[in-house]
């Protein structure tokens, strides 16, 4: 993979590169959308730009890699890859643009590196940069050939839910009355929509509906400062057409024979484990299942109804429930909180909400005894897992 030359001077290099990658990665978003102001309009994510998440996110997995490659020059971090590469087919990126993001991602190297850029310094990180956009790539090009749909498609939206005050459900049907291709329980679809100023911002939503169906569901929580969740909540409704792409996503059950299982989320993270648990149902898990849950009140839970009914259909399930205010009776006050909580030997664990719920149900799944390589996790947005401060 990474030659013994470049291996050495990447080992050399990183710690002053690392320290400063988010000034690298700065100046290269503004040199691209300098450049390519279309691209901050259509397709990265506006309010992820301006709150600088996307640019940690992108230090943080060029970090990795680098650092991965360092220690096993001979193989390469597939899984980092693969939920990088479920993203971007899920956003329509095409090999081309690898070329500009090389282009400019190199400038801003060498405006803020300066002459410890060194030909020899060049050589390694674009070895460095190559492997991985060839990766990408590579994994993407498979992802599209293997899509059972048509990139994107226009979905009627044939009716809307008020879950929650600041959660609503869309199930949709394609315009075009062509087949709906199945998809795996956890897995979400980019929707794109036509802002005021003509923006057409896209965002990923998951698949919150039983796999198998004719329609297409997504609940979608009003986010603060969300602009497509806002103009999700405040246009559209039944008879509104939205344009879906095919479903993506690496957050999926394993296939294999049968083991117990934890499903674990908070707020809106609760949406691919509804899909998980609906999947469970139709198959006739007959493991344990234990769902757990939090959240800031009852109020604001989605899809409560939905986690019971499909748990009341597993053999094996329980349900535990937290809220932060008004806990009911038979519901547990406060945050997640897995330590009277009895764990199969063999569980494999699926996370899914803000990242410090996801480290902190992580942590305790340790201590119980869970393998570090059974606990997988879904995060919305920028994938702020591998970064210093995330």
């Amino acid at each position: 993979m990474l030659s013994e030359k470049s291996a050495a001077t990447v080992r050399a290099t990183l710690p002053a590169v690392g320290a400063s990658l988010n000034e690298i990665t700065e100046r290269f978003y503004a040199g691209l959308f300098a450049a390519r102001p279309d691209l901050l309009r259509d397709l990265f994510n506006r309010g992820n730009q301006a709150a600088g998440t996307q640019r940690r996110a992108l230090a943080g997995s060029v970090a990795a890699f680098a650092t991965y490659l360092v220690d096993h020059p001979d193989h390469r971090p597939d899984a980092m890859l693969a939920r990088i590469a479920h993203k971007h087919a899920s956003l329509g990126v095409a090999p081309e643009q690898y070329g500009l993001v090389h282009e400019h991602l190199f400038a801003a190297i060498a405006d803020v590196l300066g002459e410890a850029v060194t030909p020899e310094v060049a050589a390694a990180w674009d070895e460095v940069y190559w492997l991985m956009a060839n990766a990408l790539i590579a994994l993407e090009k498979r992802l599209y050939e293997e899509s059972r749909e048509p990139g994107r498609r226009q979905w009627e939206v044939v009716e809307r839910v008020q879950e929650t005050p600041d959660v609503i459900t869309l199930r949709l049907r394609p315009l075009d009355g062509g087949p709906v291709a199945d998809f795996r329980a956890g897995q979400y679809v980019s929707v794109r929509v036509e802002l005021p100023d003509g923006a057409r911002q896209i965002r990923q939503y998951s698949l919150s509906g039983a796999p198998g169906s004719t329609l297409r569901q997504i609940s979608v929580k009003r986010e603060a400062g969300g602009e497509v969740s806002a103009h999700l909540h405040a246009r559209v409704q039944a008879g509104s057409v939205l344009e879906l792409s095919a479903p993506y996503g690496d957050l999926t059950l394993d296939e294999g024979p049968e083991v117990p299982l934890l499903l674990a989320s908070a707020g809106i993270g609760v949406t691919p484990m509804i899909a998980m648990l609906a999947q469970l149902a139709q198959d006739g898990h007959a493991c344990p299942v234990t769902v757990v849950h939090g959240d800031r009140s009852p109020a604001t839970h989605a899809l409560r109804a939905d986690q019971e009914s499909y748990a009341a259909k597993l053999p094996d399930a329980s349900v535990h429930f937290w809220y932060e205010e008004d806990a009911p009776e038979g519901a547990r006050a406060g945050r997640v909180d897995l330590s009277g909580l009895a764990v199969a030997p063999g569980t494999r664990a699926y996370l899914c909400g803000p990242l410090p719920f996801m480290r902190a149900v992580r942590a305790q799944l340790l201590g119980k005894g869970v393998a570090a390589a059974d606990i997988h996790y879904e995060v919305f947005g920028p994938d702020l897992w591998l970064t210093r401060e995330g």
